[in-house]
């Protein structure tokens, strides 16, 4: 029979691909749990309707991403580590959030452990140095690169985001994987990754990747003044908004 999981990272405040990707999730039964790779809100603006379609479910684990890590220091009154038209974003972002999400985004860690079927699951929103902060990014990833950063882990699959372009390398020691973002693409397509291990341990992946409507979501920047929407619109979605103009 085996376990089958679905791996979910970087909604960033996308309700609208957060629920295409949920109801594609939801029409395969035999999946038994959702691990929630962080990043759930920034750089869109549906911050309160994602925490709500996460929260309100108790399929899911969670790990926390650099753009909560963010908010929640805003609301703190602590300093993020953004600066500049990020700051104000973020700061607006922090403004809209309802308090009553506060306390379990505070609870979220920084890494789970699973294992499942065998397999030990290290789950992170990216890796993480020796003070448990979030390395930068490696835009040219290799599996000699990652074996490296990993050489004392026990992990026998290390799932992560962050970085919002797919990830899939297997080296003899471990499966690594990032199942690309839900909430950011130059397409309107939302992403996520499938993963089924079997009774000998055996591991299938499947990328998905969803339609979804984005026309409000993106048309909605302008209307809400959104801070620094036109570095968001021209980064993370490719601006697909002029189409709609």
């Amino acid at each position: 029979m085996g376990t089958s999981i679905a791996i979910i990272a970087d909604i960033h405040g996308n309700s609208a691909a957060l629920k295409a990707v949920l109801d594609d999730i939801d029409k395969d039964e035999q999946v038994e749990h959702i691990y929630c790779l962080g990043d759930l809100i920034g750089i869109g603006h549906q911050t309160n309707e994602v925490l709500e379609l996460l929260f309100s479910r108790h399929d899911i684990t969670f790990v926390k991403g650099n753009h909560d890590e963010a908010v929640l220091k805003i609301i703190n009154g602590k300093e993020p580590v953004s600066v500049g038209d990020e700051r104000k974003h973020h700061n607006w972002i922090a403004s809209r959030l309802n308090e009553k999400y506060i306390p379990k985004l505070l609870s979220i860690p920084n890494r789970q452990f699973r294992n499942i079927n065998g397999k030990n699951f290290l789950f992170i929103h990216y890796h993480l140095n020796e003070k448990d902060e979030f390395m930068p990014i490696d835009n040219q990833p290799t599996i000699g690169k990652l074996d490296a950063i990993y050489e004392n882990s026990d992990a026998d699959v290390i799932c992560f985001g962050h970085h919002h372009i797919v990830h899939h390398f297997k080296s003899k020691q471990r499966l690594y994987l990032n199942p690309s973002s839900v909430g950011c693409s130059h397409k309107p397509l939302t992403s996520y990754v499938k993963l089924h291990v079997g009774e000998n341990e055996q591991i299938d992946t499947s990328f998905i990747e969803v339609p979804y409507d984005n026309k409000e979501f993106l048309l909605s920047y302008e209307k809400l003044n959104v801070p620094d929407r036109n570095n968001i619109l021209r980064i993370f979605y490719g601006e697909q908004h002029l189409q709609y103009i």
